[in-house]
């Protein structure tokens, strides 16, 4: 602690005892009046008086040295407790084995009791959570079975009626079902991310051809030559986050161009010219749930995948940045890190 906590610790220790340093100095004043009528000598009265004040000081000395010292400690867990909650309760457990008093005593039963009923909670908690997440997890899997059997039925009759609409319709509800799916895995602990050398251009096409239908069917011409670029990265979480990046360009560009190609030898980049984002909202666009007014104007928008794509970026531990003016389109850039970079 520096000077200045110190010295306002020890005021409010000095106001937390000053009834009881007020009644003792009183009773000392007392005796020493009482012994003055009984005419005792006044060097005897002076040297009682300076012993007991001696002994006073002694006293709260060594009390505000202890209660000192637990305060420190009770600080120090408080500090630590954004690095490991674990920690901060085996050390406060470790604190409430010791008491100065019955009163204290009993502060520590009813502490010792809510943090037992809050670890119960948690723990409870925690159960439910990997119930949910275990059962989502199985539904999305299970969905996509009558999904890909759909998809079979419309493609075998799209030639005798047109079934365009009913197919990209279908399309969206994979990606979804998809998007479900890997924001319950983007936490698990049984998420691995593979980070090696990967063709660039193996991904990028990929998801190309997944998202051919929709630039045909919004008349979206496609600017990819390839790129011829290898970069450390995980390739299926990689070929998400592109497949967030094209939905949005094909969204938001209407009748007009998306551009793929490497803004730098090491980053990445996917351009459009479509209606581009408002400066007021670009900030926020990573956050959990948040539209602007593109998402306003498009109902079906959730606010979700930007959100996915930047904290799944930064496990990856790639840059993922956005530039956009209105009316003139987006750039989304993403960077790789080096071959010095990757451990």
């Amino acid at each position: 602690m520096d000077r200045e906590p110190n010295r306002t610790f020890f005021l409010h220790y000095i106001k937390a005892q000053a009834k009881w340093l007020f009644m003792i100095l009183l009773s000392g004043f007392v005796m020493s009046v009482l012994t003055a009528l009984n005419k005792v000598p006044s060097h005897e009265i002076l040297y009682g008086m300076g012993l007991c004040l001696f002994l006073l000081f002694c006293a709260v000395a060594f009390d505000y040295q202890r209660v000192y010292r637990k305060c420190r400690a009770l600080q120090s867990m408080e500090t630590s407790a954004a690095a490991s909650a674990d920690f901060v309760l085996d050390g406060l457990f470790d604190w409430l084995e010791t008491s100065d008093g019955p009163l204290e005593t009993q502060y520590q039963r009813l502490l010792m009791q809510v943090l037992d009923h809050k670890a119960q909670m948690r723990d409870e908690m925690e159960l439910k959570s990997k119930e949910l997440k275990e059962y989502y997890t199985m539904w999305v899997h299970q969905i996509k079975t009558p999904i890909s059997a759909m998809r079979l039925l419309l493609q075998e009759k799209n030639g005798e009626i047109d079934l365009s609409e009913e197919l990209d319709e279908l399309f969206d509800i994979e990606r979804y079902v998809e998007m479900a799916l890997q924001y319950m895995r983007m936490d698990s602990e049984s998420t691995d991310y593979l980070l090696r050398l990967t063709q660039l251009d193996g991904v990028v096409k990929e998801v190309v051809h997944k998202y051919a239908r929709l630039f045909i069917r919004g008349k979206i011409r496609l600017d990819y030559r390839n790129v011829g670029t290898w970069a450390y990265t995980d390739e299926k979480w990689l070929a998400f986050v592109l497949e967030q990046v094209f939905s949005n360009a094909v969204k938001y560009t209407p009748q007009g161009t998306v551009s793929i190609f490497m803004e730098t030898a090491h980053v990445l980049a996917v351009a459009d010219n479509g209606i581009g984002i408002r400066p007021e909202d670009l900030p926020r666009v990573f956050e959990k749930g948040y539209t602007g007014y593109n998402g306003h104007a498009d109902k079906s928008s959730t606010g979700i995948g930007l959100y996915l794509c930047s904290r799944i970026m930064k496990k990856l531990g790639h840059g993922f940045t956005i530039e956009s003016e209105p009316g003139k389109g987006t750039k989304v850039l993403i960077a790789f890190p080096q071959a010095g970079e990757v451990e």
